[in-house]
């Protein structure tokens, strides 16, 4: 089998593209796989990932033909044939886009939403100027170079300015090779004034063998705009999925994250919003719900840079059997931040005795003017809620599921999207009942 680590020489595609992957991966190469000696690490092993073993997945040729409905997995097929409006539709299957779709609506005003490999040829500038120029934590470079370097699939979506997408632009993702590497980017840039929608969704079913997922997440507001982006994580067992999300916030831009993970076997997601201009608001929203042994790994970054901004912070996990969860999360306020209002709060549900959560929030604040807090609780069943649900006539699996349900009732509600928040509420009754 092909090891992931291609000489640079052999990286191929349009030379712009090309020359960003050879730098990543030169700085690949550089860096060290990080280990648990490292304090944002401490909670996720790498040590078992090595990633050239994995089958590199190849970027698809964007000009394939349409994929019929009845072809496609029934869990994608499923999700397309419900009654939610879309603005754009975008599935790729192992990196492959088998479907692509945009409203004449959205065409007309100028919306460009398409494949990476073609906006490369199409819009060169949005490539220059926007693919891969986030600021990066040191703690996320090396897996954020190789995600670069071995770029098999991805969208590029550009609202222009004063456009509002009036219904979701949904990307789905689905994963059915074993043994294989998928690395996928969503570019996300959203002029003054504008609004959109983004829901990512990653699917499989259960795989025999380790297969790989580095997903990277970079949204571009402009003054006044308004993005909402939402990521569903629904992978199978056998996966392992790395995301690295940063958003952009201008002056008066608003952008709300709603991070959901249900699958996989290792999830790690690290989310950043740099609020950049005075007057940005930042909402991130984020539940998990995990059995087995499944790992969750959460480290957030509401990053002030300019005055007289907002942000807050809502991250809840359930747990049973012998999953655990990781959350690190910090507020840092630079010097010149002053006016700063910003909330940070995790909250943990324990099913069972050998599930394990890690809540660690953490402020860095160099300016004098500022409103921040931070909250974070573990903690297990209230035995007295069960025990009331139960003399009501409830068996105590009728009890905790209700438990569970109105413990992420405070998220779900604030979920912008009333069909995805319907289906991931039957994501979440459907795992209860199998667990």
């Amino acid at each position: 089998m092909d090891g992931i680590l291609t000489p640079p020489q052999a990286i191929g595609g349009p030379e712009l593209l090309a020359e960003k992957r050879k730098a990543a991966w030169e700085e690949y190469r550089s860096l060290p796989m990080p280990t648990r000696k490292s304090e944002e690490w401490r909670y996720t092993d790498l040590t078992k990932l090595d990633p050239e073993r994995f089958e590199q997945i190849e970027t698809g040729d964007p000009t394939a033909e349409p994929m019929a409905l009845d072809d496609l997995p029934g869990a994608v097929r499923e999700i397309l044939t419900d009654e939610s409006k879309r603005s754009g539709t975008l599935v790729e299957i192992d990196a492959t886009v088998v479907r692509l779709e945009l409203a004449p609506e959205a065409a007309d005003a100028g919306v460009v939403f398409a494949p990476i490999a073609r906006i490369v040829e199409q819009r060169p500038d949005l490539i220059e100027r926007f693919l891969f120029a986030s600021d990066i934590a040191p703690m996320e470079r090396k897996l954020w170079s190789l995600h670069v370097a071995a770029l098999s699939g991805g969208y590029v979506l550009f609202v222009p300015q004063g456009v509002r997408v009036e219904d979701p632009v949904h990307i789905i993702r689905w994963l059915s090779r074993t043994g294989a590497m998928l690395s996928s980017h969503s570019l996300i840039i959203v002029e003054r004034g504008a609004e959109v929608t983004v829901i990512d969704e990653f699917l499989s079913d259960d795989l025999a063998e380790d297969s790989l997922s580095l997903n990277g997440v970079e949204v571009f507001g402009g003054d006044g705009a308004l993005v909402n982006y939402l990521a569903l994580q629904r992978f199978g067992s056998g996966v392992r999925h790395f995301s690295m999300q940063h958003a952009n916030t201008p002056r008066d831009c608003t952008l709300n994250s709603f991070n959901v993970s249900l699958g996989a076997d290792q999830s790690r997601c690290d989310v950043t919003s740099h609020l950049l201009g005075p007057g940005s608001d930042s909402e991130m929203l984020a539940l998990w719900f995990g059995g087995r042994d499944q790992h969750f790994d959460f480290h957030t970054l509401q990053h002030h840079v300019a005055p007289n901004a907002h942000s807050d912070l809502l991250f809840k996990g359930a747990l049973t059997d012998r999953a655990n969860s990781v959350f690190r999360g910090l507020i840092r306020v630079d010097k010149g931040a002053q006016l700063t209002d910003a909330y940070q709060t995790n909250r943990n549900l324990l099913l069972s005795p050998d599930s394990k959560a890690t809540t660690l929030p953490s402020l860095e604040i160099a300016a004098d003017d500022v409103k921040c807090s931070h909250a974070a609780t573990a903690g297990q069943v209230d035995e007295h809620q069960l025990f009331y649900l139960t003399t009501r006539g409830l068996t105590r699996e009728q009890a905790e599921r209700l438990l569970v349900f109105g413990f992420f009732g405070e998220v779900l509600a604030r979920m912008p999207v009333d069909s995805v928040r319907d289906r991931m509420t039957d994501a979440i009754e459907r795992k209860i009942e199998i667990l």
